[in-house]
């Protein structure tokens, strides 16, 4: 299957998690399920934005070094304070950043164009109306769409929910995964490699990924390469998705592709990408089910092109990658063919996007040495060196 009609296939398949009601204190990172209307003015009165004088701004026309006006200063107020009386000719109050405008004030002259001796200030240039005076509704008015559903909230607007009074907001609910890693050969994260057997790396890197994308795993099994141990695992592991990495090509050792055929829907089996040509997807008990590669590369790449949609799809989140492109001239000719997508893998240097790999999807060093990698599509032949290609960066 072409990678588009498979990201289809998936995109066709996916329905968004439950919601939950949570305090804003606990929604960090979470999307929201519903928009948020601010029932409030920010600020709700007019507030000094400089430590000065509130005072009537017409009476400081004409101040300057030579020509300085004095004010009588009549009090003065603090943020969460009140000025109880009112502004009149020749006087100013003393005002702090964030403090109310007094009545009879239309400005702040700031402190540094003052001097002030036994309640008399000095000013020695205009103010102009309004002037260091944050006005109502100046930051969010009242009635205002603060956010719209399915923003990712980030620490930012935590603090803008805070400033309109919402104490709680309804949410997504996080996706919750299952990794079923397979084969008989794999040692767990954290055992040194020994014999012909190797250190499993796949689980450990989709924890992080799967993290990033905004779920979270509920649990990871090591099984071997047991037909009804596999099965037992997929039936009744956690998780409102489940992926299995290893053991989903067509070899004797591969069940996991008809165990699904067997106790579910194998919905597809084998896509037209380099790596990552033994990836599939199907349903069983209920939830989506990934069949990735188990060689390292193939796995990354066939979690980010598909594994990765499902999620931010299922967690009301955009859908395209987190990866920022940019623009660099390739230093070689990166080959593919009609029909076939490539992800290849390249070094950035002296301005250009310098190949590493197109194959070896073992080799999981080469996206550890490139900074990034190149998606060739499948209705290209290829990039020539020269070409200005997208690369789409790691970090």
């Amino acid at each position: 299957m072409e990678v588009s009609d498979f990201q289809a296939l998936i995109r066709g398949r996916m329905v968004p998690v439950g919601e939950e009601l949570l305090p804003i204190g606990q929604i960090g990172g979470r999307v929201l399920a519903e928009a948020v209307v601010s029932q409030v003015d920010v600020p709700a009165f007019p507030r000094a934005a400089m430590d000065g004088y509130a005072l009537r701004s017409e009476e400081t026309f004409g101040a300057d070094p030579y020509n300085p006006l004095t004010f009588k200063v009549i009090g003065e107020v603090t943020p969460g304070k009140v000025f109880p009386g009112t502004v009149g000719a020749g006087e100013a109050v003393r005002i702090m950043t964030g403090a109310p405008i007094p009545e009879g004030a239309d400005a702040v002259l700031m402190a540094e164009a003052t001097s002030e001796d036994d309640n008399v200030m000095t000013a020695t240039e205009p103010v102009t109306p309004q002037k260091h005076i944050g006005r109502i509704g100046e930051d969010i008015k009242a009635a205002t769409e603060v956010f719209k559903p399915g923003r990712g909230l980030r620490a930012q607007d935590l603090g803008v929910l805070a400033s309109i009074g919402v104490g709680e907001v309804r949410v997504r609910e996080v996706p919750s995964v299952t990794l079923l890693i397979t084969g008989n050969e794999l040692l767990k994260p954290g055992e040194k490699p020994r014999g012909a057997m190797i250190v499993d790396s796949n689980s450990i890197m989709l924890k992080h990924l799967i993290d990033r994308d905004g779920a979270r795993v509920e649990e990871i099994r090591h099984l071997p390469d047991d037909r009804e141990v596999i099965r037992d695992a997929l039936l009744n592991a956690p998780g409102g998705l489940i992926v299995i990495t290893g053991g989903t090509s067509v070899g004797v050792e591969d069940h996991a592709p008809t165990l699904i055929a067997e106790e579910g829907e194998l919905l597809a089996h084998g896509i037209a990408m380099r790596p990552s040509a033994p990836t599939g997807f199907g349903w069983c008990a209920d939830r989506p089910v990934f069949l990735l590669p188990g060689n390292p590369v193939s796995c990354l790449a066939a979690y980010d092109f598909f594994v990765a949609m499902a999620l931010r799809l299922m967690g009301g989140r955009a859908e395209p990658w987190p990866y920022r492109p940019v623009n660099y001239p390739l230093a070689d000719r990166i080959s593919s063919q009609i029909g076939r997508m490539d992800y290849a893998r390249v070094k950035l240097e002296n301005g250009h996007a310098v190949l590493l790999a197109t194959s070896g999807a073992s080799a999981l060093s080469t996206t550890t040495t490139a900074d990034g990698f190149v998606v060739i599509d499948q209705d290209s032949e290829g990039l020539a060196a020269g070409d200005t290609a997208k690369v789409w960066l790691y970090d």
